[in-house]
């Protein structure tokens, strides 16, 4: 896989900024700290299950998701509930809108225990998130790779290291033709938290 970074690249597959948005240093190495570790010791984490290959089986890495109500989500063909947001959730979403001018109404937390845990290739193409979904993304805790591929061309393919407090932002047609994963590693790794602010679209 070429390790390249997406926003100094010189190549034909730079990705456009209506596709990305990134800023490494979104929250300082303070304020990181401190969500990390509120949101390690209290968030109520769990392991879902998923159908692959007409098995269930159960998804390595653990998850909890907030939002404005308190509901049931049905996801990966499991139903999680969505928490009540936490003020410092909250506050974090607010800021995010603020500065990039986009509006979100829940986000999912994934964490990644250790280099065994990942998230397989996927597009977050789910009809409640809408047409061309916004989708910002904390990453907290250990760097890991966010690798992107074309949907229709696999050998391109790119890789961005996300840092303790960075964030990227996932827009325009990018859910349509580019597909993304946290792959496993044989380099041994801490935890990794990452919160992807979403806008859920209900009834649908």
């Amino acid at each position: 896989m070429c390790q390249l970074s997406l926003f100094d690249a010189e190549e034909f597959y730079e990705f456009p900024k209506d596709l990305l948005e990134y800023k490494e240093n979104f929250l300082t190495r303070e304020e990181a700290d401190l969500l990390k570790d509120k949101l390690l010791n209290t968030a109520p984490w769990e392991q879902r299950t998923q159908k692959m290959y007409d098995k269930m089986v159960l998804t390595p890495r653990l998850t909890a998701w907030y939002g404005d109500t308190k509901m049931d989500d049905s996801a990966d063909n499991n139903t999680t509930k969505r928490n009540e947001w936490i003020p410092e959730l909250f506050s974090l979403k607010e800021r995010i809108e603020k500065e990039f001018g986009y509006r979100f109404n829940g986000v999912l937390l994934n964490l990644y225990r250790n280099n065994n845990d990942s998230v397989a290739w996927h597009r977050d193409k789910e009809s409640r998130y809408g047409k061309r979904p916004v989708i910002a993304s904390i990453s907290l805790g250990q760097t890991r790779n966010f690798d992107f591929r074309k949907k229709d061309h696999h050998r391109s393919k790119y890789s961005l290291p996300l840092p303790h407090g960075s964030l990227l932002i996932m827009k325009g047609d990018l859910q349509e033709n580019w597909e993304h994963r946290i792959a496993k590693s044989t380099i041994p790794m801490k935890e990794r938290i990452n919160l992807t602010f979403r806008m859920i679209h209900e009834g649908i």
